[in-house]
């Protein structure tokens, strides 16, 4: 039916129905959890005891540790960020080299090449992190067996948990960045030689400006993806806990409000870089 002729009165319900529900089902628990980080219970669920920011700041006399008052908590927050930077810019960084190889080279087995990439992102996470685990242990066994050598980095840590994530996070980056080349107007880029620039000249001044909001765009979601990622990091993490897995332990000794806290927190620093990011994109 074209959107332009009136439509019978069931199908306006219907279509509005459909989208109250739809919306409801996506930002109700958001709503849920943000309202009940002020609820002055020790559960962070209904029914409302009355506002409060204990939950946020602590309450000493009531035995209450507030989010920003909870060490342990801010740590992993800390970790989940160090953790997040890594993957992000080693993403961005392997996004675009793989961009340019798939766009712009030629080479046997290169539709072989590009399908393999997708395979990470169809493992699921529980697998994808039990193989690398079991694969690092291996290399690093025998490297101390064999020649006596120590690779803590092949251990289970950090430096395993972003090796990790940046093993399918690097392939949503590779896909943002290459659809956005792929649109590039080689004409551009031909006249700016042909007028004498140097390839690098090219890169810096034309193809790097065109590229940039894919470029911000994936750093965005390769940040954000390796921030919430529970199921890979769960099977590599060490001593250092970064905040996903933290939370998961909080939930199973018994969830109290703190953890609305910190989701609420999280809500607000992921819609502040959503709006800034579309805030470049029109500037």
């Amino acid at each position: 039916m074209s959107p332009s002729l009136p439509r019978p009165f069931w199908l306006r319900s219907a279509t509005a129905a459909y989208l109250i529900g739809f919306l409801a089902f996506l930002f109700l628990p958001l709503v849920v959890i943000a309202v009940f980080a002020f609820n002055n219970a020790p559960y962070p669920a209904p029914p409302w005891h009355g506002f409060t920011l204990d939950w946020f700041l602590g309450n000493a006399a009531q035995g209450r540790v507030g989010l920003f008052a909870d060490d342990e908590l801010l740590g992993s927050i800390w970790t989940s960020c160090i953790v997040a930077v890594c993957v992000t810019m080693l993403s961005a960084l392997v996004g675009l080299t793989n961009a340019f190889l798939l766009e712009r080279s030629r080479f046997p087995g290169k539709q072989v090449l590009s399908v393999m990439m997708l395979a990470p992102l169809v493992i699921p996470g529980v697998i994808l992190g039990i193989s690398i685990l079991a694969f690092a242990s291996r290399i690093a066994d025998f490297a101390d067996d064999t020649f006596g050598l120590e690779l803590d980095f092949l251990r289970p840590g950090l430096p395993l948990v972003v090796l990790g994530q940046f093993s399918y996070i690097a392939t949503i980056a590779t896909l943002t960045i290459s659809a956005s080349l792929r649109r590039f107007d080689r004409t551009l880029e031909e006249a700016a030689l042909n007028l004498g620039a140097s390839k690098a000249a090219v890169f810096r001044t034309i193809l790097l400006p065109y590229l940039r909001p894919a470029l911000l765009g994936s750093a965005a979601i390769s940040f954000l993806m390796s921030f919430s990622d529970f199921n890979t990091t769960l099977m590599l993490v060490g001593a250092d806990t970064p905040l996903t897995v933290m939370m998961y332990g909080r939930m199973r000794e018994g969830a109290t409000p703190v953890l609305n806290a910190v989701s609420l927190f999280l809500m607000i620093a992921s819609a502040i870089l959503a709006l800034t990011l579309l805030r470049r994109r029109r500037r």
